[in-house]
């Protein structure tokens, strides 16, 4: 099954992936699934998470939720937990992002991508932890962006939301670590998908931009996301809490 020589090592454990029907989410998801590890995708859409699920067969789940109704997330826990028995892995992935010149965000605007990228990830990781912390063990993988690395315009809540992830990822970690519970962050450069590619070709001084000062010259793929995933999940990072994982191809250090 797995793609690693000791696939077997994973065999038992129990993943959640919010965000896993599509783009990064279903990266990871497609790494852990392959490696034997059990995948619970979290999403909105049910016909997205199905498809998904047919793709990623028999290691991968899903559950329907909004995680912006933050009032869902305590009984999805439960309902994961009695499921499976427990929680192993908690990747914080879903977000959204919304692109407006900085006075016509409004303050709905605001708090609707707060709400979603960084209020839904420290409730949902509450109610997790409170598992993990009677196992004393556990691994959390945040979601980070380029755009807590740097400034970028445009993207306001989106870059305070993905700033204060990193904040919490070092809070959680600083807290957790002592009862076994390791968190950590990945900030993707610029990964290629439909969303990124539309983006960054309706907007060629932007795409210039983005090659210019990405020393390998071009965009990541959303198996390197899986990959460093796969490995901040595994015992080779048992003795790594607290980072802020890069995977931009030297985006964040190029000039």
């Amino acid at each position: 099954m797995g793609s690693n020589n000791t696939p077997l090592a994973n065999r038992g454990k129990i993943a959640i992936v919010t965000g896993g029907g599509s783009g990064l989410g279903f990266a990871i998801a497609k790494a852990f699934t392959q490696n034997n590890i059990s995948t619970v995708i979290v999403g909105r859409d049910e016909e997205k998470l199905k498809a998904a699920k047919e793709q990623l067969g028999e290691n991968c789940f899903y559950k329907v939720c909004d995680l912006s109704n933050l009032g869902t997330i305590p009984s999805l826990i439960e309902n994961i937990i009695s499921e499976f028995g427990q929680v192993d892995i908690l990747v914080n992935n879903a977000g959204i992002n919304m692109k407006k010149i900085f006075t016509e965000v409004t303050d709905e605007d605001f708090q609707k991508v707060i709400t979603t990228n960084l209020n839904s990830v420290f409730s949902i990781s509450r109610e997790v932890v409170k598992h993990m912390l009677t196992r004393n063990s556990g691994c959390i993988i945040n979601i980070s962006s380029m755009a807590a690395q740097y400034g970028l315009p445009k993207v306001i809540a989106y870059s305070a939301s993905k700033t204060a992830i990193d904040g919490m990822t070092r809070a959680m970690a600083t807290e957790l670590s002592p009862n076994g519970i390791r968190v950590n962050a990945i900030a993707p450069g610029f990964i290629y998908s439909d969303m990124t590619a539309k983006a960054l070709d309706s907007d060629p001084e932007r795409k210039a931009k983005v090659f210019g000062r990405t020393p390998m010259g071009h965009m990541g793929k959303p198996e390197d996301i899986g990959a460093a995933a796969l490995y901040l999940a595994s015992d080779g990072a048992k003795y790594v809490t607290g980072v802020v994982l890069p995977v931009d191809g030297g985006n964040s250090i190029g000039f």
